[in-house]
């Protein structure tokens, strides 16, 4: 395949449908100048004008002049974000998940990518200490920002310990450098017990506290642990006290943050509050909730939009009977709200199932790490019931699980009939009823 960027979908009814650009076609150039990965093509696609070289499957380079509002997007996806694939990770995190994943998965569940131009484009985390100074000086000179960096620990020993790469000492050096060009950034922190909490947190937090406002937003989130440890460091999860512990002195944190830079600044997984056994935090405490899909504020922002749908709740509905297929840690958060519509709406019940998570390991709680196997087992028949999944659950551009079964197999195994549902609150409740209703939120 020739260097450049080879088209995968084009979105119908754009600049490029219209153009008649096809799935296979290779973007090689724009404006004579060659494409190397997606920045490039974002860079040199900027203007108003330009001239598209693309090479059809056949070999031919087709010219396309290209006049459009610089707000009008081409419609163009990519196969990759670049014809030399994706930068991937020589970190060996003690953490690690993709170490700790079972054999016979599909093949890119085990890809380790740490690829800044997926951090610019998708939010996905990097470590830095796998970028080149060639790299490095090209997020600097073309400003790429902001960027999603795992941090996990501020001390070089410590963060060397996690990481084992010896590269991942220089981190502070880095952030710094990053901040001085005014790269925005969000930060990570995977927290360990006994290699990064207590004190190596706090001067974590705290270091980067100091880079506000290139710091926009700290993520402490707890580290996941599956059965498939074989070989691998001996680590635990924390315990209850444990978690209060942490989040009395996040408290503190944010309180102190909220003086100086008008925002918390530092937050926390929703697993921590579930873990700690305490409230989740009001909306407002997540600042526009810049980690969100990190699983920072999406137990708060899903009960504020059950919320206001609530308000606006029909009373009388068909009757109907619906499975809520949910994880461990948010079983509680569910059945409570559950008893609350059954006892405002009639004809309506509400069957809470929490799948435990065998094929990972019963402490891995989250939905999102569900499998269609582990459903159907626990499920059982349903006889042609509906019941919800989370779209979380589900590959991106596929229904198909992490264990590579689908929607059709498991709606088979349960006898029922499945609908996935967007992680929303007013979602949910459409979902929960079968139908829209009158006033209903957008």
């Amino acid at each position: 395949m020739p260097q450049g960027l080879l088209v995968a979908r084009v979105q119908p009814g754009s600049i490029a449908d219209e153009l008649k650009i096809l799935p296979g076609d290779v973007i090689v150039a724009v404006d004579e100048q060659m494409v190397g990965d997606i920045l490039d093509f974002q860079y040199l696609t900027a203007e108003d004008e330009f001239t598209l070289f693309i090479q059809k499957p056949e070999g031919e380079v087709w010219e396309y002049a290209i006049e459009r509002d610089l707000d009008e997007h081409l419609g163009l996806e990519f196969e990759g974000v670049s014809g030399e694939g994706l930068k991937y990770c020589t970190n060996n995190c003690v953490f690690c998940f993709v170490a700790q994943m079972p054999p016979g998965l599909r093949q890119t569940l085990y890809a380790k990518d740490d690829d800044y131009r997926l951090s610019l484009t998708q939010g996905s985390f990097i470590t830095l200490s796998n970028l080149s100074e060639a790299e490095f000086e090209r997020i600097l000179r073309l400003h790429l920002s902001p960027l999603y960096i795992s941090v996990h620990a501020w001390d070089p020993e410590a963060r060397v310990r996690l990481m084992k790469n010896p590269k991942t000492g220089r981190v502070s050096e880095q952030l710094r450098r990053l901040a001085e060009a005014g790269i925005t950034m969000h930060a990570q922190i995977v927290l360990v017990p006994g290699y990064n909490d207590g004190e190596v947190l706090a001067e974590t937090v705290q270091n980067l506290a100091a880079l506000y406002p290139a710091v926009q937003s700290i993520a402490v989130v707890p580290v996941g642990l599956t059965r498939y440890r074989e070989g691998l460091a001996e680590l635990r999860s924390f315990r209850r006290e444990e978690a209060r512990s942490i989040l009395e002195d996040g408290f503190k944190w944010q309180k102190s943050f909220r003086r100086r830079f008008e925002r918390n600044l530092v937050y926390f997984a929703d697993e921590f509050y579930v873990l700690a056994g305490l409230e989740f935090p009001e909306p407002e405490a997540y600042d526009g909730f810049p980690q969100l899909e990190n699983g920072v504020g999406m137990a708060s922002k899903f009960v504020a939009e059950m919320k206001e749908a609530w308000e606006v709740l029909p009373v009388e509905m068909l009757p109907r009977e619906v499975y809520v297929i949910t994880g461990i840690s948010a079983a509680g958060f569910f059945r409570d709200w559950a008893k609350n519509i059954v006892k405002h709406t009639s004809g309506l019940q509400i069957y809470i199932k929490p799948i435990v998570n065998r094929f990972f390991g019963s402490e891995v709680t989250v939905a999102g790490l569900l499998t269609a196997g582990d459903i159907a087992e626990q499920l059982g028949k349903i006889g042609g019931k509906d019941f919800l999944i989370p779209r979380v659950m589900l590959k991106a551009d596929a229904a198909v699980f992490l264990d590579d079964r689908d929607i059709a197999w498991l709606e088979e195994q349960v006898d029922g009939r499945c609908v996935v549902v967007e992680n929303k609150g007013r979602d949910y409740l459409a979902a929960l009823i079968g139908e829209l209703w009158e006033g209903d939120v957008g």
